[in-house]
């Protein structure tokens, strides 16, 4: 008899004594879309990408990569509730007296205290516990729902929870109140929700939903899962589109409970990995303590102006200003201003245009890339016009046995100075290959190591500039181990050894301490006798 009953909902006739077979915890299907279902589903998944970047001339960045692979497993990993919506459609899709028919809505199973239904008006009252799932991945959860099947509307004048786990759509988990979707327009509102979607955590005071996009009202989003966030962005207004698009206006960014910067307008771009719009903070014994920020600003399509702030003890104000034009797999850029690499050498691009092509093979796992700069340097002894050109291409991590990462890439580069004082120091060119291999393991969760080798035909010896070329050599070995000693502390060392003279010339040791949403990077180089210390905030 159930099943007869589940049949004939799902085809959508009129069962007369509806009331009979729906109270008591009684499981049907109806024959429409769940509460927000198809709002977030044109909005396709953002896969997890590396959020750890370090600094190191010791390829100790490698261990970024074995990183962010644990990183990503930890943000793909369903919860107990999402696998559990999971292990109940398969059972109620087994049910059902046939196979869901191909371009016909999914079926609805309604479970509650009692539910109450007119076939002649479509109404439906569910009280008391009352569970929706519907079959594509949707569940509703709430003590009331009220509705109309013929309206193609639901209504919750309390607290609702939603659940979407659909493919090809963002895992979305929602608690609001005051809910009211017509799954027919794909329409709807709700006031004062709270949740998630994919990484990011937010809320807002109203939320309206259409077919193509959603909008909140005096919002906030953050990868930080802390009941008070280490930072947060609130916004007037926020758009997702189905272009993995986020637009923000009226911008606020919070660390804690303080505002520490405002935008008009931001624009996020959900499907790839950008570092959070906060200041970064550290010490080294070249810089001293130094606060560092980027702040853009849209200008008009793919054009943006940049603006690098960056402070010290040691040398005072040292920034940087950038048009940028990005459009797709080119990005462009004029730069004027001050710029340092890992090793706190500092060099003055006073202008320079630097482009960037990089794109990956359609079939082939490679990515190939092409770069050129050109534009006036000048450090503390000597000006120049340079230019450097180079053609490069990786192949993807290959990994083998799930434990052996191997990484390879080559590229071949010209680089070109012409001092403005001839008599003081030469014009160089520079031209030639660059090699890099490393293979490392992963032992377990908590330990790994890496060897590798590298040579680099532009080093401080044969070029002109110190900056980018902080080695005097050209041929090295590199290995480092990292070790997770705790959920929040992690310890690696790196060493660099040269091979042209068979010297060790660096080992760096480091201290990654996790402050839940941001990290503390203690770095003491022992060879060079420096002690340095980063702290940034690092989306978890």
């Amino acid at each position: 008899m159930l099943k007869k009953f589940i049949k004939n909902l799902t085809l959508g006739e009129k069962v007369s004594g509806a009331q009979k077979f729906f109270s008591k915890s009684c499981s049907c299907a109806l024959p429409f879309v769940l509460i927000f279902g198809l709002s977030f589903a044109t909005i396709s998944p953002p896969k997890a990408q590396a959020e750890y970047k370090s600094s190191s001339d010791t390829s100790t960045d490698i261990f970024d990569y074995i990183e962010n692979r644990r990183r990503e497993e930890r943000a793909n990993r369903l919860t107990e509730e999402q696998q559990k919506l999971l292990n109940d459609i398969e059972d109620k899709k087994a049910q059902l007296p046939g196979e869901i028919e191909p371009g016909k809505p999914f079926p609805v199973a309604f479970e509650g205290d009692d539910l109450v239904y007119n076939a002649a008006t479509g109404e439906f009252v569910a009280t008391g516990k009352v569970d929706i799932i519907q079959l594509e991945g949707y569940r509703f959860q709430s003590e009331e729902i009220r509705g109309n099947v013929k309206d193609q509307e639901v209504r919750v004048e309390d607290q609702g929870h939603m659940l979407q786990l659909a493919p090809n759509a963002p895992r979305v988990t929602l608690d609001g109140y005051n809910m009211v979707y017509n799954y027919g327009t794909k329409t709807g509102t709700t006031d004062y929700a709270v949740g998630k979607a994919d990484e990011y955590y937010i809320s807002g005071k109203r939320f309206e939903f259409y077919p193509d996009h959603v909008v909140i009202y005096e919002a906030t989003q953050t990868k930080c899962g802390a009941h008070v966030p280490d930072y947060h962005v609130s916004a007037d207004r926020m758009e997702i589109w189905p272009e993995q698009i986020m637009r923000m206006y009226g911008v606020h960014f919070w660390i804690k409970n303080n505002i520490v910067g405002t935008k008009d307008y931001l624009e996020r771009k959900l499907e790839t990995s950008e570092r959070p719009y906060f200041p970064r903070i550290g010490y080294s014994k070249d810089q001293g303590v130094y606060i560092e920020d980027t702040f853009e600003i849209p200008l008009f399509d793919n054009v943006t102006g940049v603006i690098n702030a960056h402070a010290n003890t040691k040398q005072g104000f040292r920034s940087s200003a950038e048009l940028k034009y990005n459009n797709r797999e080119l990005e462009s850029r004029l730069v004027f201003g001050y710029y340092y690499d890992r090793d706190d050498n500092w060099i003055k691009k006073m202008p320079a245009l630097i482009t960037h092509y990089e794109r990956h093979f359609d079939k082939l796992p490679m990515t190939y890339k092409f770069d050129y700069e050109i534009g006036k340097w000048k450090d503390n002894y000597v000006s120049s016009t340079h230019q450097k050109f180079e053609v490069g291409l990786t192949h993807d991590p290959i990994i083998i046995d799930d434990k052996y990462f191997l990484f390879l890439s080559t590229s071949y580069t010209i680089t070109k100075d012409n001092v403005s004082d001839p008599e003081d120091r030469g014009n160089t060119t520079v031209k030639g290959m660059n090699y890099d291999i490393k293979l490392a393991r992963e032992f377990d969760d908590r330990f790994a190591a890496f060897v590798g080798y590298n040579y680099t035909k532009n080093n401080s010896a044969n070029s002109l500039f110190e900056y980018e070329n902080p080695d005097s050599y050209s041929s090295k070995f590199v290995a480092g181990i990292s070790y997770k000693l705790t959920d929040k502390d992690r310890f690696v060392i790196g060493c660099k050894y040269n091979s042209e003279a068979g010297t060790l010339e660096d080992v760096d040791y480091y201290w990654y301490r996790d402050l839940h949403c941001s990290t503390a990077v203690l770095r003491w180089r022992a060879k060079r006798k420096k002690f340095e210390v980063h702290w940034q905030f690092t989306p978890w």
